[in-house]
């Protein structure tokens, strides 16, 4: 008979599979959507700006899976990056069709984004995290 403990630890290994397969489904998917915005571009002989951060947004993705299967750890920067990238690239494709209104409040959520990569850019360096996860300055 299994203890909780040894089921605990077989469920823990079947979901790291399952995430590490999910990752590389993710990773092969945004190469195709990569190929097939360049494959677009090619065929129209047109490249513009929102191009170039749709591209950029695939690359973000693409380092995302990257740093994930590589060290089994997610900086929560990297989704700030994308987010802001995205907004802009939404920016960039909409700004005709925008009121004023709405330029500044999507202007004000790429500007709160950016100051949350930098307070968990400081915070990294204020307060780093050993290798095993632990912030020596936090009493246990």
């Amino acid at each position: 008979m299994k203890t909780s403990s040894q089921i605990g630890k077989a469920g823990q290994e079947a979901i790291k599979y399952v995430e590490q397969l999910v990752l590389v489904v993710i990773g092969m998917a945004t190469v195709y959507a990569t190929f097939d915005e360049i494959y677009k571009m090619w065929v129209t002989s047109k490249v513009g700006v929102g191009d170039l951060l749709l591209l950029f947004l695939y690359l973000e993705v693409l380092s995302m899976v990257k740093q994930y299967l590589g060290s089994g750890k997610l900086p929560v920067r990297y989704p700030l990056y994308i987010g802001i990238v995205a907004l802009a690239r939404y920016l960039v494709l909409e700004v005709k069709t925008l009121t004023p209104e709405h330029i500044l409040a999507v202007a004000t959520a790429v500007l709160i984004i950016a100051l949350a990569v930098l307070a968990v850019r400081f915070g990294h360096v204020r307060f780093p995290y050993t290798e095993d996860g632990d912030n020596p300055n936090v009493p246990k």
